[in-house]
This record gives C-alpha cells, sequence and structure tokens, in this order.
C-alpha cells in the first residue's frame, strides 16, 4: 500500500477520537506531566528567570513543534500503530526499527514513571490523612527516604498506579482514554490554579515570583540553551511513540498544525503556572528549592505543615500530581497496547493484561532498587536510573532523529504538504509550509544531533 493511497483511504474498524477537543485534551495530558511540576520550575530559577522561559518558549513553537508535526503525519497517515505505520509508508524497508524504538521507549518511561505514580497515590493518602500537618518537621525529612525504601507499600501503589492506568487503556479510545482525560485534564488545569492564587498571595511569595520571572541573561549559557531545548524535547513526548499512536485514532480532516500548537500551548502554560504554585511558596517559608522529585515530596509537604489551610491544599497537590502521572502513563500504555493489538492480532484486553504485566515487573525491579535491590546494578546504575537514562539518553532523542529523517528524506516534501493542508482543503501560507519543511528536513537532525552528543 502506498502513502498516497493510505491517506485517502483510512482504516475501517478501528477506534479513533470522535471530537477535536478529546484529541487535544488526549494529547495535553499525555505532555503534561511529572517533569512539568517538579523539573520546569527548578530550571527557570535557575537558568535567569523570564530569559530560560523565552528561549524555552523559542524552542517550542519553533523547532518542536515541526517535530510534533512529523510525528502527527506519520501516525495519521498510516492509521496504523508505531511499528506498523512505517511498513504502510515505507513497505520492504528497515525504517520499522523506529516504531520498535518507540515501543522501547516507551517500556522504559512506564517503568519507572508508574513507580513515581505509585508514589503519588501514597501521598494523596498520607495527604487525606493529615499526616503532613500531624507530623514533625524531622519526620517530613525521613518520611519520602522511608518509604521509596520499603520493600512492600511501594510495589503495593505501583501495582494501584498500574491498574487505573490499565482501566482506562481496556476501554478503548472513545469510552476509555477520550472519556477520561476530558474530565481530567480540565480539573487539573482548574486546581493548579487554585494552588497557583494560594501560592502568590502568600506573605513572602514575591521572592520567589521573582526567581521566577525576573530575567537576567548574565545566566543564559550554552548550557542553558540545551536545558531549555532538552526541557521542550522532553515536555511535548517527542520521540516516545505517543503522538503517533494518538495521531493514528484523528480523524483526516483536523487540523494538525492547529493541534500541535494547541499543545504546546497547553504544556507550557501548566508548567508555567506550575511554576507559579510551587515557587513562590517555597521561598515564602524560606525554604530552598530543589531539583526532582524531592521538591515535591519533601519540600512541599513541610510547607503545607506550615501554611493555613495546608492540609487542604496538600490533598488538592498531590491529587494534581496523580492525574497529571495518569494522563501520561495513559498515553505510554497505548504505545504498548495499540502495538501489540494490531501486530500480534490481540484482543484490545489481552493486549493491556500483557502490556501491563510487562510494566508491573520493570516497575517493580525500579522500585525495588530504590531499597533492596540498590546494590544491583547494570553499567553502574539501579534498574531505576538505567530505565530512566536509555529513555532519556537513548530511545527519546534516537527516535526523534529518525522521525524527521523519515519525514523530510523518505517520506517526502509532496506527503508532507498533503497531509499538513489536508489534501490542499486548508489554506496555509506558503512561507509557513516552506519554512516547516527545511526545518524538519535540516534544522531539526542538526539540533537533535547536538542534544544527543552535548545535553
Amino acid at each position: 500500500m502506498s502513502a498516497k493511497k493510505s491517506q485517502s483511504s483510512g482504516v475501517t474498524g478501528r477506534d479513533s477520537f470522535t471530537s477535536s477537543f478529546g484529541v487535544l485534551v488526549a494529547l495535553a495530558g499525555s505532555a503534561v506531566g511529572l517533569g512539568n511540576l517538579w523539573r520546569f520550575p527548578y530550571l527557570v530559577g535557575e537558568n535567569g528567570g523570564a530569559a530560560f522561559i523565552f528561549i524555552y518558549i523559542v524552542f517550542v513553537f519553533i523547532l518542536c513543534l515541526p517535530i510534533m508535526y512529523s510525528e502527527f503525519i506519520i501516525g495519521r497517515r498510516s492509521q496504523k500503530n508505531v511499528f506498523g505505520a512505517f511498513k504502510v509508508l515505507a513497505p520492504g524497508s528497515k525504517w520499522g526499527i523506529v516504531g520498535i524504538f518507540s515501543v522501547l521507549s516507551a517500556l522504559c518511561i512506564l517503568s519507572f514513571y508508574s513507580v513515581v505514580g505509585g508514589w503519588s497515590i501514597e501521598y494523596l493518602a498520607k495527604a487525606i490523612t493529615f499526616d503532613f500537618t500531624r507530623g514533625s518537621e524531622a519526620n517530613l525529612d525521613t518520611m519520602f527516604g522511608d518509604f521509596v525504601s520499603s520493600p512492600i507499600k511501594p510495589l503495593v501503589w505501583h501495582v494501584v498506579f498500574l491498574l487505573l492506568t490499565a482501566l482506562v487503556v481496556i476501554a478503548g479510545i472513545k469510552k476509555g482514554i477520550e472519556r477520561y482525560t476530558k474530565m481530567m485534564m480540565p480539573l487539573l488545569f482548574l486546581m493548579i490554579i487554585v494552588i497557583a492564587v494560594r501560592s502568590v498571595t502568600l506573605e513572602g511569595a514575591k521572592e520567589g515570583i521573582t526567581y521566577l520571572f525576573k530575567p537576567d541573561f548574565s545566566k543564559v549559557t550554552f548550557d542553558t540553551l540545551l536545558s531549555a531545548l532538552g526541557q521542550a524535547f522532553f515536555s511535548l513526548s517527542i520521540g516516545c511513540g505517543t503522538i503517533m499512536t494518538y495521531a493514528s485514532y484523528v480523524s483526516k480532516s483536523e487540523n494538525i498544525v492547529k493541534m500541535s500548537a494547541l499543545t504546546a500551548v497547553a504544556d507550557t502554560t501548566f508548567a508555567i503556572i506550575a511554576g507559579c504554585a510551587i515557587m513562590p511558596a517555597v521561598f515564602a517559608f524560606g525554604i530552598s528549592p530543589g531539583e526532582g522529585p524531592g521538591l515535591v515530596f519533601i519540600t512541599l509537604p513541610k510547607i503545607f505543615a506550615q501554611m493555613p489551610l495546608g492540609g487542604i491544599l496538600a490533598i488538592v497537590f498531590f491529587f494534581i500530581l496523580l492525574i497529571a502521572a495518569l494522563t501520561s502513563s495513559i498515553s505510554l500504555l497505548e504505545v504498548v497496547v495499540a502495538y501489540l493489538k494490531e501486530e500480534f492480532k490481540m484482543k484490545r484486553t489481552t493486549a493491556v493484561i500483557i502490556g501491563s504485566s510487562i510494566f508491573l515487573v520493570t516497575g517493580c525491579l525500579a522500585s525495588l532498587s530504590m531499597g533492596v535491590l540498590s546494590d544491583v546494578k547494570i553499567f553502574g546504575k539501579t534498574f531505576f536510573d538505567l530505565f530512566d537514562t536509555l529513555s532519556s539518553d537513548f530511545f527519546l532523542t534516537t527516535c526523534g532523529l529518525l522521525v524527521v529523517l523519515f519525514v523530510g528524506w523518505r517520506l517526502g516534501k509532496a506527503n508532507v504538504m498533503d497531509e499538513l493542508t489536508n489534501s490542499g482543503t486548508l489554506k496555509l501560507p506558503k512561507w509557513f509550509t516552506e519554512m516547516t519543511f527545511f526545518i524538519i528536513r535540516f534544522v531539526a537532525p542538526a539540533t537533535i544531533l547536538v542534544i544527543m552528543i552535548f545535553g
């Protein structure tokens, strides 16, 4: 089957999204995740505040959007999973390796992501029982370490988190992913705004706002550019197959350019609001900001313990954390499920059970590597760090590079323009389409290579 025929014929009997809003919230849910809540605010403050935000936005809309278009084009044009897409668009070639890498990328990410999702359930339970406001600061300092090193409780919550993810995915696209992300994403944005409003109105919050938004170009270095580029690249879920997979369920009449741009806007907006929710409170209580899980699971509980109505706000925040983790994990599991379902002719239920079972095992290894398996290392890394490193340092960037090379050089300009304009029904400025294809073909591959070498 040629690429052209696939574009016009589509695939019958395949589940799909029913509305533009459903597509948007699913894509935004995939993009908005835990990194928006703990990594973005720290990077902004450490790399020049508004100067970093400006650089980040430039990278998102000039470079990352064309890469998103590329994944969108492959998925929608083929109407297949990440591996089957290349069998349709490049039959008889070796390009299917991109699909295999995408599946492995999703597998590596969800193997440790589901563990962190389990942590969010544990901390939501602690918030509901007001453990933070009843405990001493000393207890809060040791609470996280004691929990993650436990051999039992993190595994239990890991299983619960995977079960929640599987229950949504098993229901399919219309009745599962679209239905539940339509409910979860608006709620997610509403709750983070509530936390942000409370945070910026705290006494002493001004220093945190300054930390985030005062432009300081003296802090901008080559490493700042790499940090902004890497955060933009990874925050938008580029290279792990989620965009490609979701795009395969999207109508041929959907505006790829508009949908990708709205996804980027939603992801960036959430990250900035999350910064406003976290950093002003951190500074208001005189706590030094830290990067990574410690900010969310150690620093913030201390703040909630001191803040008026902190017990209630802790419940809201950790519910936000759980939703953000779920919407991303749903998209990652769907990558694997779509592959198993279509390439091995499985029923969706069977594919979900097998996919979830794989993540159950790998996630248990990642979780136990924080405790009883901490001395078991592969290439000098624990299982948790190995899955993290494989995804971020190899699979994501490699898949991103191969995707733009495929679209720019194998799929070709005519097919790209056909998809961007919906076979000529959308009137896009010629300068825009020409620039987009130039970025896909030349700029994006070069930039991704820079990330791989120096990032």
